[in-house]
């Protein structure tokens, strides 16, 4: 007669037969997910692949890599997928509204509060961004007399005689912190005004500081990104992950975007005596605010205290500052690298460029700068940002999102794949862009595909800017849909201004592009954090 199996081993027994069944069969052969082709033979059963792939800087090569061996849709993990289409991809996703993964306030919250890009639920992030879109509008910044003014004074004053004097020196130099200053500067007077925001071009100390404090960090980005629960739990038993210094720059990071806060709270308190010293976007966040507190609307989802809701303030313009610098100074200095191999096209651009009404010149006496609708109508300088823009996104890596609890379809048509809800799921602009059926030669810098030459009547042949079709469905520079980025308009406005600026009247030529590549991360700079060039005088 055979004896009973013991009660803890048959419980150990079924325990294992349990898991097999979970983590080995289920996701194998039974989960919806098991129809997508991995990408990874361990996908099915493990993220640890794909982890690493994030931790050794590699992400956006794999699932790049990943989409060309194997479609739109692919499997990076047991419950994520990766998309890389429009149809069944990033209008699904994206334009579909689904809810953010909590991978964005692992990493972008300020002031231990969440700001807009870091909400993960769309109610808070709607109410928030209903109250300050509008400064970011074309038409806002188009029109706007402070915006205005402040281009003014950092072009004439201050970005202008810096390159005549690096021109005359005739030494090379690197220009990758000097856009790094200049789109700080710009950013930082349209959010607090002219005389609270920063002035990091002829500040150079305090300019070397603030970016020696910015990047240093980046190199340990991985474990509050992507282990959070692992890193609290290391550093429970003592194990330091990520160095006490890198909480220390963070804190000063946030001490400094402090100080601009406080700075335009007292303009607005006192007055605006100068239209450049107008604290568009804080006044506009600061007055919605106070708005909503006294609300008694049933939207209202919280009643802050004011030391919370300065808190709040001061982690949204934190985001806008980060974000809007960092992502136009990467791209300008590809953009400065691509022309500067190209004379004769920096050549064709200055023509363009001396069409404005004034022209932007070092020696003008203008008290005014040519309009922003005349700028943003130049076809080759509208395909040249463009294009950089495409080919070397600032931001290429992927934004997660979480499939909803009803599940959807994703992938193109005759390739649908049915995906569950609480997946995480997400589209790159490294490989949207790099799609050699949309983009011709999708690795080589073309801004003539932006271009197209049309008769003009009597006047003959005339070059217009064209972004329209797959290439503008499948261009995802600044993401889409509700959560696309707020300050796009902004971004392209600065950058346009700044390549004026120095295409009007210089020419740049390499000398050292060592490191040029760009990294291997969600946000993107050179891996040498540099571009050496010559400015010369035209």
């Amino acid at each position: 007669m055979a004896l009973p199996i013991p009660l803890p081993a048959l419980s150990a027994l079924l325990l294992t037969l349990l898991c097999i069944y979970k983590f080995l069969i289920y996701p194998l052969f039974l989960s919806p997910l098991s129809k997508i082709p991995a990408a990874h033979p361990l996908a099915a059963v493990s993220s640890l692949w794909i982890v690493y792939k994030r931790y050794s800087f590699c992400e956006l090569a794999t699932i790049h890599d990943a989409h060309q061996r194997l479609g739109e849709v692919v499997r990076l993990g047991p419950g994520e997928v990766s998309v890389n289409c429009v149809r069944g991809g990033i209008q699904t996703v994206y334009g579909g509204g689904f809810e953010k993964h909590d991978w964005y306030p692992n990493m972008f919250t300020n002031y231990g509060h969440t700001n807009m890009f870091s909400m993960i639920t769309s109610k808070p992030h709607s109410i928030r961004k209903r109250m300050i879109s509008a400064t970011y509008s074309k038409t806002t910044l188009q029109s706007s007399a402070a915006l205005a003014a402040q281009s003014h004074s950092i072009l004439h004053s201050r970005f202008l005689p810096l390159l005549t004097r690096l021109a005359s020196s005739n030494e090379p130099f690197n220009i990758f912190p000097l856009l790094s200053a200049i789109t700080m500067d710009f950013v930082t007077c349209y959010l607090f005004g002219l005389s609270s925001g920063s002035n990091l071009l002829q500040k150079e100390e305090e300019r070397n500081h603030f970016l020696h404090l910015y990047h240093c960090r980046r190199s340990y980005n991985f474990w509050p990104q992507e282990m959070p629960r692992m890193k609290a739990w290391l550093e429970w038993f003592g194990v330091k992950v990520v160095p006490s210094w890198v909480g220390d720059a963070n804190e000063e990071i946030e001490k400094w975007t402090m100080g601009m806060v406080e700075g335009a709270e007292r303009v607005r308190e006192t007055g605006v005596e100068d239209v450049a010293d107008s604290p568009t976007v804080y006044a506009q966040l600061a007055g919605s605010m106070v708005k909503a507190s006294s609300s008694s609307s049933p939207s209202k989802v919280e009643d802050p205290t004011p030391e919370t809701e300065r808190l709040q303030i001061a982690s949204e313009l934190l985001d806008h500052l980060a974000a809007g610098f960092d992502t136009s100074g990467i791209t300008l200095v590809y953009l400065i690298h691509c022309l500067s191999l190209r004379p004769k096209l920096q050549s064709a651009l200055r023509a363009e460029l001396l069409t404005l009404s004034p022209p932007i010149l070092p020696s003008s006496s203008s008290p005014n700068l040519p309009s922003p609708k005349y700028i943003d109508a130049l076809p080759l300088l509208n395909a040249i940002v463009q294009e950089t823009l495409r080919l070397h996104a600032a931001i290429p890596g992927p934004q997660p999102r979480v499939t909803p609890a009803s599940g959807c379809k994703l992938g193109g048509e005759g390739k649908e794949f049915w995906v569950p809800g609480g997946v995480r799921c997400s589209a790159q602009a490294w490989s949207l862009h790099r799609n050699g059926e949309v983009y011709a030669d999708p690795g080589e810098w073309r801004p003539e595909r932006w271009l197209v030459e049309e008769e003009d009547g009597e006047l003959g042949k005339k070059v217009r800017f064209v972004c329209e079709g797959e290439m503008a469905r499948w261009w995802w520079a600044f993401g889409s849909g509700g959560r696309m980025c707020v300050g796009s308009n902004l971004a392209i406005y600065q950058m346009k201004m700044i390549v004026a600026a120095i295409y009007t009247c210089f020419t740049t030529s390499i000398v050292d592009d060592e490191g040029i590549e760009q990294c291997d991360l969600y946000t993107a700079p050179p891996r040498g954090n540099k571009l050496m060039v010559k400015l010369e005088a035209v």
